[in-house]
């Protein structure tokens, strides 16, 4: 229990400390920002500071720090850390300097900054492969929901009711999204994601002293392996904890809110905090995932078997009704209550910004105006189409694709505000510590993965901290060539 709350204070601390130091770092000046010069009443929209926060931790938390984080509790409370210390030193960093180099290259997409940076080969390769993740993103951010859903009503509904049809669901959540992904942000987005934000911090806080209330006891960390399965904590551990640690998706969520932003001193508090209350959402559910299932031989056995049996959303389900369920006004429990909210809700306030960031790559990509009514169609409907066809497939292939290709693509971001700083001569081992960490994480997990070359594992960490070694080389090689 001391580890959780260690933990929970380093995080709330780093916002004031290492978060500025980051800011500083940066640069930030009183320049005009996207929002001002470009205004356009569609994309490029002020909006008040508080309300950025919160629609900044919406867009980018979504069912990530909840699923994520409780798949990443099979090994066990030694997850603290890697949540902990990803969010402060590299999440947190890498959200930040997303957001601010879109601040200052006029709010462009994640593919167009890394362009800048890293050169046109890379722009071209980002452009494809950001589009592909964003609408896996968003696809699974409507088929968790729409199962969760169906697991709801399965026990309330009559058989054969329209309500336990994953089909119904699916089309509502794309249907909503159709609307989010091409209406002006601050016409849906922008007023209602504020308030779906505070639910998903009241939802933790609330799993928080439930666990306490309910005598549930939160592990202390051991560097130990806890995975019934014996699964290796490296890489695995740090592919499946994606979202509450470092994400590339929010390499694509952060420019949305750079279109929005008055001020460049705005940028900590929008990209740094947000991560910073998304590792502190994630480090929740992970102590929930470690503290309310009982272990047999020091192994998460009973979450293991919870997780196989009802899957990721009957395991949320399952810890609110044990935390905050047993309190109700009238007939109505709060702990479902905040499943409804904060697990499917949420999520899909996740998956339409990923489709509407989607759109974005593809208008700086081919230079499209997004102000006319159907230029901004012309572009949503493919996109969404092809969302509903993925959604055809297996859940948890879409998740391992989209974990991986997630952790790739903050990799890649790493290494551009690497660049960035080094040609401001600035501090830039900022990034690029976080940078060949991640470097290391995502080669190894392509190599030792059953649904990649499945290498012994052995072999997949020699080789993937060597291949980590190599990049890093060339790209100091390059950098001082480029000087």
């Amino acid at each position: 229990m001391i580890s959780f709350f260690v933990c929970l204070v380093l995080l709330i601390l780093s916002f004031f400390t290492y978060g500025k130091y980051v800011e500083r770092t940066f640069g930030p000046t009183k320049a005009k920002t996207p929002a001002i010069r470009f205004s356009n009443g569609v994309d490029y929209v002020s909006m008040p500071l508080w309300r950025m926060v919160l629609v900044q931790l919406l867009n980018i938390a979504g069912l990530g720090p909840v699923f994520g984080a409780i798949a990443g509790a099979l090994w066990g409370p030694s997850v603290f850390l890697w949540i902990t210390l990803g969010t402060i030193f590299a999440g947190a960093v890498h959200d930040f300097a997303c957001g601010f180099l879109s601040l200052r290259n006029d709010g462009k997409s994640i593919s167009e900054i890394t362009g800048i940076y890293l050169g046109p080969n890379i722009r071209n390769f980002m452009r494809v492969f950001s589009v592909i993740l964003l609408v896996m993103v968003g696809t699974v951010f409507a088929v968790g929901p729409a199962n969760l859903l169906v697991f709801l009503f399965k026990s309330h509904a009559a058989q054969g009711s329209i309500l336990v049809n994953v089909y119904f669901w699916l089309a509502l959540i794309f249907l909503y999204y159709f609307l989010a992904t091409f209406l002006p942000i601050d016409k849906i987005i922008g007023r209602v994601y504020p308030f779906f934000g505070i639910c998903l911090l009241v939802m933790a806080l609330g799993v928080t002293g439930g666990m306490f209330a309910q005598g549930y006891k939160i592990p202390e960390i051991a560097l130990q392996n806890f995975h019934p399965a014996h699964l290796p904590v490296w890489p695995l551990m740090f592919i499946t904890v994606a979202c509450g640690a470092i994400s590339g998706f929010h390499a694509t969520q952060s420019p949305l809110m750079a279109r929005c932003i008055t001020s460049e001193y705005q940028a900590r508090k929008v990209f740094y905090g947000a991560m910073v209350m998304e590792g502190i959402i994630a480090l929740i559910w992970a102590a929930a995932g470690c503290a309310v299932y009982e272990r047999t031989g020091g192994l998460m056995t009973g979450l293991q078997e919870m997780l196989k049996t009802s899957g990721q959303a009957g395991v949320v389900y399952d810890i609110c009704l044990k935390t905050i369920g047993p309190l109700k006004i009238g007939t109505i429990s709060f702990g479902l209550l905040f499943v409804m909210i904060g697990v499917i809700i949420c999520p899909i306030t996740s998956g339409d910004t990923a489709f509407r960031a989607s759109r974005l790559v593809l208008a700086d990509w081919f230079k499209v105006d997004q102000k006319p009514f159907f230029k901004r169609l012309r572009l949503s409907v493919p996109l969404l189409l092809a969302g509903i066809i993925i959604s055809q497939l297996p859940y948890d292939i879409i998740w391992r694709y989209f974990s991986w290709s997630n952790q790739t693509l903050a990799m890649i971001v790493l290494w551009a505000a690497t660049y960035y700083l080094y040609s401001k001569k600035q501090n830039y081992f900022i990034t690029l510590i976080p940078a060949i960490f991640m470097t290391a994480v995502s080669v190894t997990y392509f190599l030792i993965a059953p649904e990649c070359l499945h290498l012994p594992a052995k072999i997949a960490w020699s080789l993937g901290l060597v291949f980590a070694g190599i990049i890093c080389a060339y790209f100091i090689i390059k950098l001082k060539k480029r000087k």
